[in-house]
């Protein structure tokens, strides 16, 4: 009896050998794909990351050969000059440009420098946000008070990341509208928030007495 026990399992055993040799010649190939793709994807990846950091190198060195330049208007040529193949390497140039058309005295050129950034939408928000608050901060003088207000507005808006310093320019827009009891509630307002740093809180405080104001007591905050 344990002779064809013993035989049944050589037979079985060998039809699995069978079975599972028919399989690999079936769906072999599926293995070896995979194989490749593996190794390709990987290949790939190392040549995207030294694609990258030769790309980001080269900028860099453009970028710093510009800002040697002893000139601001020589300078401003030569940023204008380098190409960039990303959307980061776009912002920072045009950062490092509106820096120099500023000081060149060309602050609509920086100002129209800024708005290419604030408006750079596959930029994270705080980037985009620090662009449009500086090409607003510039245009004080220029621009409608009615629409840097619009602006501040959305700038202010709840979670935006600029939204207390953007609180603090409304207050200004309210004085320079005569509008000095909407000032002293903002800033009041503004002293309280949970996310005012030290120095907010002191410029503000600073700003309600300038306007005849004296400033709440601070609510402690809760940890």
């Amino acid at each position: 009896m344990s002779d064809v026990d013993s035989f049944i399992d050589e037979v079985t055993e060998e039809v699995r050998r069978d079975r599972l040799f028919l399989l690999l010649r079936r769906w072999g190939w599926v293995g070896v794909l995979a194989v490749l793709l593996i190794v390709g994807g990987a290949a790939f990846n190392e040549v995207r990351k030294a694609r990258a950091t030769s790309q980001a190198e080269q900028l860099g060195d453009s970028l710093l050969a510009a800002l040697t330049q002893n000139q601001s208007q020589d300078r401003v040529a030569s940023l204008e000059a380098v190409e960039t193949q990303s959307p980061g390497g776009d912002a920072i140039l045009n950062m490092l440009l509106s820096a120099s058309q500023l000081e060149a005295g060309s602050d609509q050129d920086a100002v129209a420098s800024l708005n290419a950034v604030a408006t750079q939408g596959d930029l994270p928000e705080i980037y985009r946000a620090i662009a449009s608050f500086k090409a607003l901060l510039l245009q004080s003088e220029t621009m409608p008070t009615a629409d840097r207000r619009v602006q501040f507005e959305a700038l202010a808006a709840p979670g935006a990341p600029l939204r207390l310093l953007a609180e603090e320019q409304l207050a200004l827009i309210d004085v320079s509208e005569g509008n000095v009891e909407a000032a002293i509630t903002r800033l009041q307002s503004l002293r309280q928030d949970a996310e005012v740093s030290i120095d907010q809180q002191q410029r503000a405080a600073q700003l309600i007495v300038a306007l005849g104001g004296e400033p709440e007591p601070l609510v402690a905050q809760q940890g």
